[in-house]
């Protein structure tokens, strides 16, 4: 069955919800069977290449939003007001981290609704420079976007925009209430007719039904979207999430697998809880997702460059560079690497 998948998704034919259904459904007997299906997939789009990801928190808490999940939030015990964001020294100086790191894309993130003046000002004119600077390609993550806003991030070298559809909508309204599943797909709709490249994926583990993680990964195939990051909830205390268990590393191999099927020549990311969740079977997410983050997250720690190296090396793949060039991952080279700072919740 797993091969015959494979096949129809090679063959550039749409798998349908049922079949996703049953990768969702495979016996454990039959998970080395199926992450190869998957493996053929990713492999004839995006070889043994792995591109490496870096976030930065440019703009840390204080959120007016209400996502169940976000320990950003000031509904969640994030101190409210209005959080600065970084200089752009600070944001250029990042980026040039993660080049030295063979990061392929570098994204910056804001905590807020949506950008204000100040926020777009500062975020395009580290944009700018970094492209300038470096080769690497430039992500932003800002919230809720209006057409000006969506043109003027292409226009300073923004190649790509994230904005999560998180779950399906008929979930997200018990996660999120200070705004609609719809203002999310509008924000994905503008990004992209401004010509950025759309980074959209979502969350597993929010409570959510197998309907629902169905939903999720047939509304990105309808959004055509470049890149899906799957997410597996790490629960931040004080969230009204904070109890929710983690996801079942099996489950998150075949989550995994699905949304290659689905989206057979997408950028797929493993990307938040990968740590928490897989624990040791982390690098068999390499065989369906083609891309990661390191260097940890938002606000939560993760595995370092050196471990992220090691793990690709030992496995046979090879880092991707945003030139498209493929060079061996390097741990030993990752050790004089300077790392992220951590920085504290932002104060009001």
């Amino acid at each position: 069955m797993w091969s015959t998948l494979a096949d129809k998704a090679l063959a550039g034919t749409a798998i349908s919800r049922e079949e996703a259904r049953t990768v969702l459904h495979a016996p454990v007997d039959d998970t080395l069977a199926l992450l190869d299906a998957a493996f053929r997939v990713r492999r004839a789009h995006w070889g043994r290449r792995v591109s490496l990801h870096v976030l930065e928190n440019a703009k840390l808490g204080a959120c007016p939003e209400d996502c169940g999940f976000c320990s950003q939030s000031s509904k969640n015990g994030s101190p409210s007001g209005e959080a600065p964001i970084k200089t752009v020294d600070e944001l250029v100086d990042a980026a040039r981290r993660a080049h030295a790191a063979r990061a392929k894309r570098y994204c910056m993130v804001t905590a807020t609704r949506g950008p204000s003046q100040r926020d777009l000002d500062t975020i395009c004119t580290a944009a700018e420079r970094i492209k300038a600077e470096m080769d690497i390609e430039l992500c932003a993550s800002l919230g809720i976007l209006t057409e000006a806003k969506a043109q003027r991030l292409a226009a300073s070298g923004v190649d790509r925009f994230n904005h999560n559809l998180e779950t399906s909508e008929r979930h997200y309204e018990k996660i999120v209430s200070t705004h609609k599943w719809s203002d999310r797909v509008d924000t994905v709709r503008l990004a992209k007719a401004a010509g950025m490249d759309t980074c959209v994926g979502g969350i597993v583990g929010l409570g959510e039904s197998e309907e629902d993680l169905l939903d999720l990964a047939f509304a990105l195939r309808e959004l055509d979207v470049d890149s899906v990051p799957v997410n597996f909830l790490d629960a931040r205390p004080g969230t009204p999430l904070a109890s929710y268990p983690l996801v079942e590393p099996g489950f998150a191999l075949r989550a995994l697998c699905m949304m290659r099927f689905v989206h057979p020549r997408t950028d797929l990311r493993v990307a938040g809880g990968r740590e928490l969740t897989l624990r040791s079977l982390q690098v068999q997410a390499l065989y369906p997702a083609n891309s990661i983050f390191t260097q940890g997250y938002l606000t939560t720690g993760g595995a370092s460059l050196e471990s992220d190296h090691q793990m690709i090396r030992d496995a046979g793949f090879e880092l991707e560079l945003a030139s498209g060039e493929a060079v061996p991952a390097d741990p030993e080279a990752m050790k004089s690497v300077a790392r992220r700072p951590s920085l504290p919740m932002a104060r009001s």
